[in-house]
């Protein structure tokens, strides 16, 4: 008598897949469904970082253009460009980025400042924070659209993807970890130097082919404001690497937002 043999089994997905699955699981809340959490899928997911920045920014920008047609000035589609991020990240990156502030102005030794930014509540640092890079974005945002609908486009998508490149860039090997567990300790030192430079390097060249539609202008200051928000990102990510002996989650979102505000208003410098 025979027997009908079981089907295959499902071919597991590709680590690629995997990656893209941990970077928009982790770093947005769009409903997908993180499937590995091991170093491999975390590699993959700050690697592919970039991406999510680029779906995140694509909303901010149609929300923001939409925003101009409709008859809403500059200054509301610079807010509703602003608040697509903070929207599709649950505010992560500005709650990081208030923490980190709270953290850095304590003034305290590692251990007591890394307490500090694990409490819930938000001190003084973190308001001041807060209320300077929003302010900048929007004021950024708004003066980009006063330009065009065309660059303030250009500039929420470019500063979407340089804010989540940042991540990349931190997430190279020989950053260490703050504390042994979080969202930090997962994903600390899992990119090659070399990916983390590939990455930045598609995104710089990337960014300036964007601009260059608006111009040769747009396109070497699209490049440089990638460039630039990833050079004051890096002076933060040292500043906190000395302060606290690694980097957090909180960390990352503080550079993320920082790179984005950097770029911001690179792109709206000497118009």
């Amino acid at each position: 008598m025979s027997t009908t043999p079981p089907p295959p089994a499902p071919a597991p997905p590709p680590a690629a897949l995997d990656g893209l699955r941990f970077a928009f699981g982790t770093l947005t809340v769009l409903p997908v469904r993180v499937t590995r959490w091991d170093r491999e899928a975390a590699r993959g997911g700050m690697l592919g970082a970039p991406a999510v920045g680029l779906v995140v920014g694509g909303c901010a920008a149609v929300l923001g253009v939409l925003a101009l047609f409709l008859g809403a000035g500059p200054l509301l589609a610079a807010v509703a460009s602003a608040a697509v991020p903070a929207v599709l990240t649950r505010g992560l990156h500005l709650d990081g980025l208030a923490d980190t502030a709270d953290g850095l102005g304590s003034g305290r030794p590692a251990e007591d400042a890394l307490r500090i930014m694990k409490q819930s509540d938000i001190g003084p640092f973190g308001v001041l924070a807060l209320v300077l890079v929003v302010l900048a974005q929007v004021a950024a945002l708004a003066q980009l659209y006063g330009a065009s609908w065309a660059r303030g486009a250009l500039a929420a998508v470019v500063a979407a993807v340089a804010a989540r490149l940042a991540l990349t860039q931190a997430a190279r090997a020989g950053v260490p970890a703050a504390r042994p567990e979080g969202l930090g300790a997962a994903v600390a030192g899992v990119v090659p130097v070399p990916g983390a430079l590939a990455v930045a390097g598609v995104c710089t060249v990337a960014a300036a082919a964007a601009g260059a539609f608006l111009g040769s202008y747009d396109a070497v200051r699209a490049a440089l404001a990638v460039l630039l928000a990833l050079a004051a990102a890096e002076l933060l990510l040292r500043h906190c690497t000395r302060r606290f002996g690694g980097v957090t989650g909180d960390v990352f979102g503080g550079l993320a937002e920082t790179a984005a505000t950097t770029a911001l208003v690179v792109l709206c410098l000497g118009r």
